[in-house]
């Protein structure tokens, strides 16, 4: 009993340290693009470029060091992990709260890149404390952290925001470092020692991270559907705010409020249908699934003509990418023994940025083409059709990667059956 009361309160302090760090990611989401047009002089579709540029460096960093963080804290534990992450994350802030010129806003955003692990951190966290069969369902429970950050930190930006276009950033700097004392203070270590694994340049770096959590066939498989899905994921994180103020001509305001129902359908699916759907349909449905409704999901927010009809297309995503993902990362958990997990958890992070340094320049590219002076046809959906055959494509690999036969044992398996 003593034993699952310590787990329970871990599980709790570990989603508190997730929620805060997200709400400060919350709050300076629908500002950065907008803080990008003002130092471009209101030019939507240059804007959109430079903002897509400054995207894919915060992904390049995190692809080069999400693995060596990884296999630090499969070497020293989680928590001086989690807690230089959050360092890192006020620093950021408080560059983004000062910056004169686009050159400091390109540094605030490496150093972000640099030292940005927590999710994953927090991911390796969780398997340390979890049993196998329940770790599809823990990471929903990040994910649903996740999401209330997101309800909570995009709707309170967008309303800061309107005040001053930097207040976000100091007062998101302000909870990142609240953040860092809590965890100093308060969250205790996951890792036992006889779990630990010699740190290895060899294992810290994205090829050989990759090349070691690559041996396993079905991680290998699942890597590749999430670098697809990850990157078709970012058409909607990097061009939203400059689409729905473009075509819906929404205020910051408003695009902070669609945000936070996106964090609220998250922390839905995530924290709840989750536990429903995964158990029920096994982990290869749920993946199948997911990312057959993202494809549908993303084509909709492309074309609906009123702004109020994206909030029902919301709904409707509660089945997509935000089943998919705990329920994939549920199976390469399980296939890695737990002196590995932190580099697993680095490695999807590194191939995560991997895709995020390609994506948010061929969105934003291809949504600043089709608004630009120079387009045939004004269509500001059109990044969003080509995330749909994304997804299409990862379906596709998805359902070649895992069989059914190995999927229905799994899913027996969650349910106790």
């Amino acid at each position: 009993m003593t034993t699952m009361r310590s787990r329970k309160a871990s599980i709790a302090l570990v989603l508190a340290v997730v929620y805060v760090d997200m709400l400060g990611i919350g709050l300076a989401f629908p500002i950065l693009p907008r803080l990008v047009q003002q130092f471009e002089h209101g030019d939507v579709s240059r804007a959109a470029w430079i903002y897509g540029l400054l995207a894919a460096a915060y992904a390049l960093m995190q692809f080069i060091l999400a693995p060596m963080l990884g296999a630090l804290s499969d070497r020293f534990g989680r928590r001086p992990v989690l807690l230089l992450s959050l360092l890192g994350m006020g620093l950021n802030y408080a560059v983004l709260a000062a910056a004169p010129s686009l050159a400091w806003l390109v540094a605030g955003r490496i150093v972000a890149g640099a030292m940005g692990a927590s999710y994953s951190t927090a991911s390796a966290y969780l398997a340390d404390i979890t049993p196998p069969e329940k770790r599809a369902q823990s990471f929903g429970l990040i994910g649903a952290a996740f999401g209330f950050g997101f309800i909570t930190g995009p709707a309170l930006g967008g309303l800061l925001g309107d005040i001053d276009l930097r207040l976000p950033f100091v007062v998101a700097s302000v909870l990142s470092f609240a953040n860092l004392a809590f965890g100093y203070f308060i969250l205790p270590e996951s890792l036992a020692p006889e779990n630990r694994k010699d740190f290895s340049l060899a294992r810290a770096n994205p090829v050989g991270a990759l090349g070691t959590i690559g041996r396993y066939p079905a991680i290998a498989g699942l890597l590749i559907v999430f670098v697809l899905a990850t990157f078709a994921n970012k058409v909607a994180e990097t061009t939203w705010v400059l689409f729905a103020t473009y075509k819906f001509h929404w205020t910051a305001a408003s695009v902070g409020l669609s945000l936070a129902m996106v964090g609220v359908m998250f922390v839905i699916g995530q924290g709840g249908l989750v536990r429903i759907v995964v158990p029920r349909l096994g982990e290869r449905r749920s993946i199948l699934l997911g990312l057959f409704v993202s494809a549908v999901v993303v084509v909709l927010y492309g074309s609906v003509p009123r702004g109020w009809m994206v909030y029902p297309v919301m709904v409707l995503a509660l089945f997509g990418w935000t089943i998919a993902q705990p329920a994939s990362m549920g199976v390469m958990s399980r296939t890695l023994p737990a002196d590995e997990q932190g580099l697993l958890q680095g490695g999807i992070a590194s191939v995560n940025s991997l895709a995020a340094v390609v994506g948010p320049p061929v969105w934003t590219s291809i949504f600043a083409y089709f608004v630009g002076p120079s387009t045939p046809v004004v269509v500001p959906g059109a990044a969003f059709d080509g995330a749909a055959l994304v997804f299409l494509i990862a379906l596709v690999v998805a359902a070649r990667t895992l069989p059914a036969e190995r999927i229905g044992v799994v899913a027996l398996a969650d349910t106790g059956t």
